[in-house]
């Protein structure tokens, strides 16, 4: 995938480029399906595909209030060249753009630029100043610029009477702790990013099980809590549990992401992990002595294994 950070970059118009435009935080199964029929699209007109977004986030950019993020800039370019799209365009987002007529942004930008032959977008996306960008004008414009508008229907689940996979529905869920409805959602298991610090030092000598202490580097966190994990590491992936919350046993208040790496016993300070969360096991809670949350880590370890192992990780 050719990643392009700032339309300067773009010396002449793509070969037939067949685009989509969004946000598309969390990549999920939605967004996964219309970055396919982009695919789809510029195979079928011997073209190119191009995926373009935003950073950062338009709404923050001008200074409104947004929702934390499901995956950052890194993450979400990382899972679109998964996809196997050509080309992902990130406009860098400020004030100055924001100000584009939507007429200027399809002409001068997307046409001429980019060289736009199709677009694809979801039924509700609009664009431009005071978001006139609409698909009416699309395909308005598409008449007298010689472009396709193509309407992608919504990717819904219907088991679970959901209209539409949504980044809100998302992250509504990874905050209620329902990470294996946000897995059927993402089509992946969430996950959440940090560098390994120095913590406290009683995970291996106190309780008998060490842990990896967590910067974390997301801003979307799951809801508080024990989970099953899948762990990947500079030194291969591991299954694991992992503890997000305060250590209230302790009685020090201090918010952590705390995980026990099972079958491991190298050095990860100052590296980045990244954690997909598998199932959530249970509430975090006081026990009334070290030994007693010890006996509890003991049987959260036992119950992943069978979890994990359930769940085909390895």
């Amino acid at each position: 995938m050719e990643l392009i950070e700032n339309l300067d970059q773009i010396n002449s118009p793509f070969k037939n480029a067949v685009i989509t435009i969004g946000n598309f935080d969390g990549v999920h199964k939605g967004h996964q399906a219309l970055l396919h029929q982009v695919m789809e699209k510029a195979d079928e007109i011997n073209g190119t595909s191009i995926a373009i977004t935003f950073e950062p986030h338009p709404l923050r950019a001008l200074g409104i209030s947004s929702p934390p993020l499901i995956t950052r800039h890194d993450q979400k370019t990382e899972l679109i060249e998964k996809s196997g799209i050509d080309v992902l365009i990130c406009i860098p987002f400020d004030k100055a753009f924001a100000s584009i007529t939507a007429h200027d942004f399809i002409e001068i930008i997307l046409v001429n630029k980019i060289g736009m032959k199709g677009i694809i977008i979801g039924a509700d996306y609009s664009f431009g100043k005071d978001r006139t960008g609409t698909i009416e004008l699309l395909k308005s414009e598409g008449k007298r610029l010689g472009f396709e508008t193509i309407v992608s229907p919504w990717i819904n689940d219907t088991n679970a009477g959901i209209e539409r996979i949504s980044s809100t529905r998302i992250r509504d869920v990874v905050m209620e702790g329902k990470v294996e409805q946000a897995m059927k959602y993402l089509g992946r298991h969430y996950q959440i990013r940090g560098k390994v610090i120095r913590g406290r030092k009683r995970g291996g000598s106190q309780l008998g099980f060490p842990t990896a202490n967590i910067k974390l580097h997301d801003e979307l966190c799951p809801k508080i809590g024990v989970y099953a994990v899948k762990v990947e590491t500079i030194q291969g992936s591991f299954l694991g549990v992992a503890n997000i919350g305060f250590s209230p046993t302790f009685g020090d208040h201090m918010f952590t992401i705390e995980v026990h790496i099972l079958d491991f016993s190298g050095d990860l300070y100052d590296t980045r992990i990244r954690i997909n969360l598998v199932a959530r096991l249970r509430d975090e809670k006081k026990f009334s002595s070290i030994d007693e949350l010890s006996e509890q880590i003991k049987n959260d370890v036992k119950i992943a294994k069978e979890i994990l192992e359930k769940n085909g990780c390895s």
